[in-house]
């Protein structure tokens, strides 16, 4: 029972938290599912969060889904996304006239504009980490290639970023079907020399 009570308080906050939507919660989950549950490691958590990111739909859902069904199978899948949408949703429903008729007030535009460095202050937090794993992944080179490739790519050429994703899995795919076969060569190969001398 503790499981489902863990997912359903961790991913309640990070519903109730997440102001901004998708990108601003990934900070969060990563907190409730790394360092405070420990349902992952953090390279665990980059891996899924970069899967999620190549999936249709809001990233938090499917960070939620995951997740849960890490932790207790498909019910907790269910309960972990519950868990995070509730919430905004019934905030959201109670919120939404109140909200819609203060939409051009001045203190409802500083409360935005006060949350949104913070907000930009989290996500470049989670782009060090995974530059830092990329880095340790592929090394400094190549990482700032693709890097400097990917913003060329999406802000000057304004190529839809689901084309980027696409190629860059395909990429990695036969980069790393390549690494594969070429160790499994190797390795049979210094068998034979071994078994030779």
């Amino acid at each position: 029972m503790k499981p489902y009570k863990d997912l359903t308080i961790g991913f309640a906050r990070t519903g109730v938290t997440g102001y901004g939507g998708g990108p601003s919660t990934i900070p969060l989950i990563e907190y409730e599912a790394v360092k405070k549950y420990k349902w992952m490691t953090e390279g665990e958590f980059i891996q899924t969060l970069a899967l999620a990111n190549t999936l249709p739909g809001p990233i938090a859902t499917k960070m939620a889904a995951y997740i849960g069904y890490k932790v207790k199978g498909n019910t907790g899948a269910i309960v972990a996304i519950i868990a995070h949408i509730l919430p905004s949703l019934v905030g959201m429903l109670v919120m939404l006239g109140v909200l819609y008729s203060y939409r051009s007030s001045p203190i409802v535009s500083g409360m935005v504009q006060g949350v949104t460095p913070i907000i930009a202050i989290l996500l470049m937090g989670m782009a060090y980490k995974f530059a830092d794993k990329s880095r340790k992944g592929m090394g400094s080179p190549i990482m700032l290639l693709l890097m400097g490739v990917s913003l060329v790519v999406l802000q000057v050429l304004n190529l839809h970023p689901g084309i980027m994703i696409g190629a860059c899995l395909a990429g990695g795919f036969i980069l790393a079907t390549y690494k594969s076969k070429r160790n499994k060569s190797q390795s049979k190969s210094q068998v034979q020399r071994e078994k030779s001398v």
